[in-house]
C-alpha cells in the first residue's frame, strides 16, 4: 500500500495532461513554447495544474543543458525554455506537476556482467533455471542472446524487493534498466532530486510514474523529502498506481476509467445510472484523480482501452461538473484533429458554475439511458444543472430536477445550445429536456 498524500482541494481545481506519446513539438516551436503559448488559453479555461512530460528517462538531472546522447535539447526543448514556460504558468496562476521516472532508466550506456537466475515471467517468484553469469542491461541476456526475466543474485541485497506490487508474483522489475532503491548511493541521490528540481524549476508537485513497482516506503520518504522544501509543506503528488480494485489505493481513478470505456462500446446498450459504480471516486472521492483519456490507455499502447469519441463530452461532464475527485484533462482531447468540441464549453463551465452542493438523479432515473445532477451553486458562486444521455432517440424525454425557490420563474439555457430553454416553475422545479449527449443548463441571466 503506498502513502496518502494530503492535498487542499478546492472547487475550482482542474488538471491538464499537456502531452501525448507521439505529438512533440516543431522545429520552429518547441514543446515547452507550445506549451507556454497556450498558458493564457489555459487560464481561461479554469486550469490549475499542468502535469508536464517527463524531462529525460536516461539522467533526471538534464533539463536539455547536457550534450549527451548526441543531443544538448531534450525531446520537449531546452532548459531555458522550460524554466521560461513555468514562471510563466505561475504568473497566471498555474502549478506545474513534475513528471518524476524514479523506477527505471532508459538508454543504459553499457552491458554489465553478473550472476542472477531466469525467473518465470508469469511467477518471478519461480525460478526456472540455475543461477549463471548474465551479461545485460535490461532483460536481454548478450551472452546467450536469450530474452527474459533475470533475478539478480549477485547485489546487495539479493532478489527483488517485497514492498511493491504482487502482480506476476513480484512486479519489481518492468523494463529498462531497473533502479535499486535500497542501494545507499541511488537513494541520495534520488532524494536530492526531488528537492532540486522544485527549487531549479518552480514545479509545485509531482506525477509519479510505475510505482507499483518499486518499494513504497521509498515513495513516502520521496515525497516528505520534497515536502521539507520551503513552500512545499502540502505539496500534492499523484501516483501512477494502474489498478480495477480500488484496495491497492489508485490515486488515478482507473476504474472510472474503465466503465467510461465500457459505456462507449456498449453504447445505448449501457446503463448509465450504473456509471459511477465501482469507481475510486465513489468510495474515495478525495484521493480519486478521475481521467477519460490518458497517454497509457490511447489505441496501440500496453493499457488500451481507448474511450470512443462518441461519449468522451458525457464522461467530461462527469469528471469536470461533479464535485467529487480531482479532474485530468488530456491534451489530445483539447487540441489536435481528435478534439472534443464540447470540451472547452465544459472546462469554463467548472470554472464558473459548479459549485455547491450536488443533487443526484444519477440512480434515480427511470431510464437508464437519461440521467441528471444538478450543482445547487452557494451565494456568491452561481449552480447548474447537467443532464446526460447515451440514447439514440429521445422523444421529448424530460428529467424535472428541482433547482430551488430562488430561482422561481426564471429561465435556464443550454451552454452547447443543443437543448431548448427550461422555464421554472414557482416550486423551483424545471423540466429539463434531454438530448443526445450532454446539456448543461443555466440560469440566462447568469449564462452569457
Amino acid at each position: 500500500m503506498v502513502c496518502f498524500f494530503e492535498w487542499p482541494l478546492s472547487p475550482e481545481t482542474s488538471l491538464i495532461q499537456f502531452f501525448e506519446w507521439d505529438v512533440i513539438g516543431t522545429p520552429e516551436v518547441s514543446w515547452w513554447c507550445h506549451f507556454q503559448n497556450e498558458i493564457p488559453r489555459l487560464a481561461q479555461l479554469g486550469v490549475t495544474q499542468v502535469w508536464l512530460p517527463r524531462y529525460d528517462a536516461y539522467d533526471l538531472w538534464d533539463l536539455g543543458e547536457f550534450d549527451q546522447k548526441e543531443a544538448i535539447e531534450t525531446r520537449w526543448g531546452s532548459k531555458a525554455e522550460l524554466i521560461r514556460a513555468i514562471a510563466a504558468a505561475r504568473q497566471h496562476g498555474i502549478q506545474v506537476l513534475v513528471d518524476a521516472v524514479l523506477n527505471h532508466k532508459i538508454g543504459a550506456d553499457r552491458i554489465e556482467q553478473f550472476t542472477a537466475e531466469p525467473v518465470d515471467p508469469s511467477d518471478r517468484r519461480i525460478p526456472i533455471g540455475p543461477e549463471k553469469t548474465i551479461e545485460a542491461c535490461i532483460d536481454w541476456d548478450a551472452r546467450e542472446r536469450i530474452k527474459g526475466v533475470f533475478k539478480i543474485t549477485q547485489a546487495r541485497p539479493k532478489g527483488w524487493s517485497q514492498h511493491v506490487s504482487n502482480e506476476l508474483g513480484n512486479y519489481d522489475y518492468l523494463l529498462g534498466a531497473d533502479i535499486d532503491h535500497l542501494h545507499p548511493a541511488v537513494r541520495s541521490d534520488l532524494l536530492a532530486w526531488s528537492t532540486w528540481i522544485l527549487n531549479e524549476t518552480g514545479g509545485m508537485g509531482f506525477r509519479l510514474d510505475a510505482c507499483k513497482h518499486f518499494d513504497y516506503r521509498f515513495l513516502c520518504d520521496f515525497v516528505m523529502t520534497a515536502r521539507r522544501v520551503p513552500g512545499h509543506s502540502r505539496l500534492f503528488s499523484v501516483a501512477e498506481f494502474w489498478s480495477a480494485d480500488v484496495k491497492l489505493i489508485a490515486l488515478f481513478d482507473v476504474p472510472l476509467h474503465e466503465n467510461f470505456h465500457n459505456a462507449s462500446i456498449q453504447g445505448p446498450n449501457f446503463d448509465l445510472r450504473r456509471i459511477m459504480r465501482d469507481s475510486l471516486v465513489e468510495v474515495r472521492p478525495r484521493d480519486a484523480v478521475t481521467f477519460v483519456e490518458n497517454h497509457e490507455y490511447v489505441l496501440g499502447q500496453s493499457l488500451e482501452s481507448p474511450v470512443a469519441k462518441t461519449f468522451k463530452a458525457i464522461a467530461y461532464a462527469i469528471i469536470l461538473l461533479r464535485p467529487e475527485g480531482y479532474p485530468c484533462v488530456y491534451h489530445g482531447d483539447l487540441y489536435g484533429p481528435d478534439a472534443i468540441p464540447e470540451l472547452p464549453v465544459l472546462m469554463r463551465a467548472r470554472a464558473k458554475f459548479a459549485y455547491g452542493s450536488c443533487k443526484d438523479a444519477l440512480k434515480k432515473s427511470n431510464d437508464p439511458n437519461v440521467v441528471a445532477f444538478a450543482r445547487s451553486g452557494t451565494k456568491t458562486r452561481p449552480g447548474c444543472v447537467v443532464v446526460l444521455s447515451n440514447g439514440t432517440t429521445l422523444e421529448s424525454h424530460t428529467v424535472s430536477i428541482n433547482v430551488g425557490n430562488t430561482h422561481a420563474e426564471s429561465t435556464w439555457m443550454d451552454l452547447l445550445h443543443r437543448a431548448p430553454e427550461t422555464p421554472i416553475l414557482k416550486s423551483g422545479v424545471g423540466a429539463f429536456l434531454a438530448s443526445p449527449g450532454v446539456a448543461v443548463f443555466v440560469r440566462k441571466s447568469n449564462g452569457s
